[in-house]
């Protein structure tokens, strides 16, 4: 009997995960830990390694499917010999027919296979073209302009993202209030990221009903000692929010460290799953793309996000005379369910004392 291998429980209450691409076929030979597949959570790609070895009898799913935690991924034939140890690819047997059938996998070079996984196109479903019925480059790009044609899932990142706001907009009374803060007193190259996060550790400090969830069926609020700071960060691919954990505790280079890190994992997708959950509070720097004030959106179970838009000298008046300075817009939106409106100004003046601080 074959021996049914299902998609493992990936942590933090993930319920599914999308197929991203299979790195091996029916009738491969695989060792334990090998990668099987690389599938995508809500904002994480993940290698699914395998837990024994063995043949590969069967697949389930193509790129581009979602699969439950605990429903079938892959199944392995049953073996009539001994394991032949970690060797990766077909063991040769004492006979032909001893071999796992392979008849039932699609043929394609491997330069076709990799354009199939990297436009999520199933080979397995494509009608071949090719010689001895193999699957031809035009036809995965036949199959993959036909997709196009008739629109995609919205899956990953953009799918989290998609459910987050929806969530937000049915559930959070939100409520936005606006000001600026003087930086003309900055230094110059100074870390705008690392000023922000210091000024919403301070904040926090002055209204900490801000750094709180709400479980709105509960009817309970949970207001955090440590702040959690989520970032909001955009890519090709939609909205992240990794976590700069604990920043009331950490000095500035700390911090510096924290986010270059965070950058650079996500620019090559590999940021852990447990650094894109548990904010407290959410910071936005929308500025560095456009716009002054905006009014944010709130993702339960969080109360709070702070956004800060493009900074720009204007003229004001300081001491009874026209100057001009350096202002940064603020916008800080809030569930109004649990924030009232001094709570939201008493952290917002508090945001903009520290941040016209000179360093």
């Amino acid at each position: 009997m074959p021996d049914i291998f299902e998609l493992p429980d990936l942590g933090e209450g993930l319920q599914e995960a999308e197929i991203v691409a299979w790195h091996v076929g029916v009738g491969d030979h695989v060792v334990t830990d090998q990668p099987l597949v690389s599938v995508e959570t809500d904002k994480a790609v993940v290698e699914v390694p395998s837990p024994r070895s063995g043949h590969i009898a069967a697949l389930h799913g193509a790129p581009g499917d979602m699969v439950a935690v605990g429903a079938p991924l892959a199944e392995f034939a049953a073996e009539t010999a001994a394991d032949k140890g970690a060797v990766v690819g077909e063991i040769p047997e004492a006979a032909p027919a001893a071999r796992p059938a392979a008849a039932g996998r699609v043929k394609a070079a491997p330069a076709v296979r990799k354009l199939a996984s990297s436009l999520g196109v199933d080979l397995a479903g494509l009608e071949a073209s090719g010689p001895e019925g193999s699957v031809t480059k035009a036809d995965v790009e036949r199959a993959a302009k036909g997709a196009a044609a008739a629109g995609k899932p919205v899956r990953g990142v953009r799918r989290a993202m998609l459910l987050n706001m929806t969530r937000s907009g049915r559930e959070v009374v939100a409520a936005t209030v606006t000001d600026e803060a003087d930086i003309d007193c900055w230094p110059a190259k100074t870390d705008v990221t690392v000023r922000l996060i210091r000024a919403m550790a301070a904040g926090c400090k002055a209204s900490p009903s801000l750094n709180a969830w709400f479980d709105a069926e509960a009817m309970t609020r949970r207001v955090h000692e440590r702040i959690d700071l989520g970032i909001a960060v955009e890519t090709e691919d939609g909205l992240f929010a990794p976590v700069i954990r604990d920043i009331g505790n950490r000095d500035a280079e700390d911090l510096r460290r924290g986010v270059e890190a965070m950058k650079k994992d996500i620019a090559a997708r590999s940021i852990p799953h447990d650094q894109l959950v548990g904010q407290t509070v959410t910071l936005s720097n929308f500025g560095m793309f456009g716009g002054r004030f905006a009014d944010l959106v709130v993702v339960p179970p969080q109360v709070a996000i702070l956004g800060a838009g493009r900074a720009g000298k204007r003229v004001v008046a300081v001491d009874g005379a026209p100057a001009v300075r350096r202002l940064l817009p603020l916008s800080l939106s809030f569930d109004h369910r649990v924030v009232t409106g001094v709570e939201a100004a008493r952290f917002l003046n508090a945001v903009i004392e520290d941040l016209e601080k000179p360093d």
